[in-house]
């Protein structure tokens, strides 16, 4: 009978030590696996057809040209926004050699801006879709020399601190493989000087608001400069894209699934960007083309997997213990 109770007591210890090792491992595996927030977009990605595009604005021409589209603000005679996507392939793109082909847009019904209005003004034709995003076409190149695509710039901001942001979102375009990207004027803080016989605005503030949706690393970045010489370094500027929603009236992303529109654009993190400058002589030599579909990868794809079926089991495991408040609380959840 001794050896009997002796034996029972050595298994009762080791099912004790199993289930504490098992439940150790449980909760290391809920505070390595995503949370709630993290779990909508590790599960999002995948193509939006027009994503880039922001809301209508009611009483606007949309005009769509080679590889962008643009929503025409006729009382300030320049876009409210510019959208485009611009993806790593793009980036690199070298068809074209800038022409600074400067022209009206007939497309606009009510007429666009002229060289005339900005000649003499003391201001620059700031482009809103940057010429050097669209290298990999001759034709889409040109068309960002539409006048529709312009906004009077200070000269010291559009070849200064906004050139560099414009290479900047490049380089984002070629660390995440793609992203979608809006620009314009800050078209809500008049009353505004304008220049020419057309009266065309100038602004006080420009915004670029950038979204990366490729998984597994789902964010959006905003950015407000003022139409001036900027002596900031860029992370300065940064802001969320709900702050740049709240300033110009504009609604950004909307095709986006309301979870996952409420979480990238309530929250940045400059530390998931990077800021360094593109430059067209980084290709590698040996640089292929990316397929956008494939370029996650399996080991990515199991891993959303794995972390989507834990992450049910924890939530079902804290729901009956009666602790889901206090796991969200310490990041389990």
């Amino acid at each position: 009978m001794a050896k009997k109770g002796k034996k029972k007591r050595h298994v009762t210890r080791r099912l004790i030590l199993l289930v504490v090792i098992l439940v150790l491992i449980f909760i290391a595996l809920c505070l390595v696996t995503p949370g709630e927030d993290e779990m909508t977009l590790s599960v999002a990605g995948g193509e939006i057809p027009g994503l880039e595009l922001p809301a209508p604005v009611e009483g606007e021409q949309i005009i769509e040209h080679t590889g962008y589209t643009l929503s025409y603000n006729e009382d300030a005679e320049q876009p409210s926004w510019v959208a485009y996507c611009l993806t790593r392939d793009e980036a690199y793109g070298d068809v074209a050699e800038r022409e600074d082909d400067f022209r009206e847009d007939r497309s606009v019904r009510s007429g666009s801006a002229t060289l005339a209005d900005y000649r003499g003004s003391g201001y620059d034709r700031g482009h809103m879709a940057p010429a050097a995003d669209f290298k990999w076409s001759a034709e889409a190149m040109s068309d960002t020399f539409y006048l529709s695509n312009m906004s009077p710039q200070n000269g010291s901001l559009n070849r200064g601190l906004w050139a560099d942001l414009e290479a900047i979102v490049r380089q984002m375009a070629v660390d995440n493989e793609k992203v979608y990207v809006v620009t314009g004027p800050v078209l809500t803080d008049g009353p505004f000087e304008t220049i020419g016989e057309s009266r065309v605005a100038v602004p006080h503030q420009y915004y670029k608001v950038v979204l990366d949706y490729t998984d597994p690393d789902i964010k959006a970045i905003g950015f407000v400069l003022p139409n001036e010489k900027c002596e900031e370094d860029i992370e300065y500027y940064v802001r969320t894209v709900d702050e740049v929603e709240e300033l110009t009236g504009l609604d950004f992303y909307p095709a986006l699934p309301d979870d996952v529109e409420s979480i990238v654009e309530s929250q940045v993190d400059i530390g998931r960007w990077s800021f360094r400058q593109f430059s067209s002589s980084s290709r590698p030599d040996d640089y292929q083309p990316t397929d956008i579909s494939t370029s996650t990868g399996s080991t990515a794809k199991l891993e959303n997997a794995f972390n989507t079926v834990f992450y049910e089991i924890k939530a079902e495991v804290f729901s009956i213990l009666g602790l889901s408040g206090i796991a969200k609380d310490f990041g389990l959840l």
